[in-house]
């Protein structure tokens, strides 16, 4: 079970983030947030396995900052705003520096706290 929690930790702090998007621009926030959470959560998807392949059978840690927190979020940023743009959702460029930067903070944060800790 702890395998899995760093991969856990990360999509509840991506639904959390879109929650307060949708929250932020007075948006009901259950009833709209699939929509929102799908395009970031199939780019945290592929982070992921990207991350996990790039390990190439060495241990693959998902609390490190670098390679793997990094692949993480600019998967997440990057393909998140792709699958945005294309399914018709709002990508414009004040709201990318902001999901740029709460996302790293979100996805970057706990790791760099879990690197002070150790």
């Amino acid at each position: 079970m702890q395998r899995f929690a760093p991969f856990a930790l990360d999509a509840l702090l991506v639904v959390v983030f879109c929650a307060i998007g949708r929250r932020s621009h007075d948006e009901a926030v259950l009833t709209g947030l699939l929509t929102t959470v799908w395009p970031f959560a199939a780019g945290l998807l592929l982070g992921w396995a990207l991350a996990v392949l790039a390990a190439r059978g060495a241990r693959f840690d998902a609390t490190t900052l670098w390679p793997s927190g990094v692949a993480i979020w600019a998967c997440t940023l990057v393909v998140g705003m792709a699958l945005r743009a294309v399914s018709g959702q709002g990508v414009a460029l004040s709201f990318v520096i902001v999901a740029g930067c709460v996302l790293a903070l979100f996805l970057l944060g706990w790791r760099a706290a879990v690197r002070v800790l150790r």
